[in-house]
């Protein structure tokens, strides 16, 4: 990787993916034949949440002691950032202690000046803008399930979210064909679409058959995600018509994949039936989550040639 940090997908070219994707492979390979990767031998990460996780904490402390290393957790309300401290300060000394620093939170910014005012790595667990972890395992998934990246379609059918702004930028770098289908009032992030609108490769729309006509792989979230509580009853409404089911996937190429970030509302962005067909490549994702971030903290952390 040639950054030193992860915050957004638009940081990684489409060697970076590949050698982290690479790396992950082996990894996960290891793990299933009991071998191991202490790559990160007496190295720390230091977890900073402001937004609350199942996935993201377990997989990233996991990972760390999979690789040797050690996680400390810290919410809210363990940090002094949380009670005022500026993120400077808290960048500078978390930096003296820790070799690298996962943060999961709302606004962008934050992570973006931990990486600013720090002077070890950061890695995005999420924020409002992004999700690149995510995208990593979903690419990874995808290769496993179907051999290739370059040249497949995917499709995007709701909110365009945080990870709906990493798909459409890690799928293109990637070279597939990206199409996302959103509500009115619901796009993806200006910045993503005025990059992707100049690569004939994306196409956004707002019809989800169209969208999925084809497709390769089908990701769906959730319609209300979490901070967005007082709005269910709107987005439900305005989702009306975007759930992906059986009948939307008769649209898609004969091998389609569904891909879902988890936690799923089944009934809602995704029908029972649908997630059932579609759950062993669901969990799938989810494991790889592990694997890619462990590729992406061997690498930033220096565990990693």
């Amino acid at each position: 990787m040639n950054g030193k940090h992860l915050l957004r997908m638009s940081d990684l070219s489409n060697a970076d993916i590949l050698e982290i994707l690479a790396l992950a492979d082996k990894m996960k390979f290891n793990r299933q034949h009991g071998l191991s990767h202490r790559l990160l031998e007496g190295k720390t990460l230091g977890m900073i949440f402001t937004k609350a996780s199942t996935r993201t904490r377990v997989s990233f402390e996991t990972g760390m002691f999979q690789l040797g290393g050690h996680a400390i957790n810290l919410t809210q309300a363990d940090a002094q950032f949380g009670r005022g401290e500026p993120i400077e300060d808290t960048a500078n000394v978390l930096s003296r202690y820790v070799d690298g620093i996962m943060i999961r939170t709302f606004a962008q910014q934050d992570a973006d000046d931990f990486a600013k005012y720090g002077s070890v790595p950061v890695i995005n667990g999420l924020t409002d803008f992004a999700h690149p972890c995510q995208i990593l395992a979903d690419l990874m998934t995808i290769r496993e399930h179907l051999s290739a990246l370059a040249g497949l379609t995917v499709c995007w059918i709701g909110d365009g979210n945080n990870v709906c702004n990493s798909l459409i930028t890690g799928a293109l770098t990637c070279g597939m064909y990206v199409r996302a289908a959103c509500p009115e009032g619901y796009d993806p992030h200006p910045e993503v679409l005025a990059k992707a609108s100049k690569n004939p490769a994306f196409a956004l729309t707002r019809d989800p058959r169209e969208a999925a006509e084809g497709a390769n792989v089908v990701f769906t979230d959730v319609f209300t995600s979490m901070g967005q509580e007082a709005e269910t009853k709107k987005r439900l409404a305005d989702f009306e018509g975007f759930q992906v089911n059986v009948k939307l996937l008769s649209l898609c190429a004969e091998n389609v994949m569904v891909q879902h970030c988890l936690p799923a509302h089944r009934g809602e962005e995704i029908s029972a039936e649908a997630f059932s067909l579609h759950a062993a490549e669901i969990y799938d994702e989810a494991e790889n989550r592990l694997h890619a971030q462990k590729a992406v903290m061997a690498l930033l952390m220096g565990g990693a040639d």
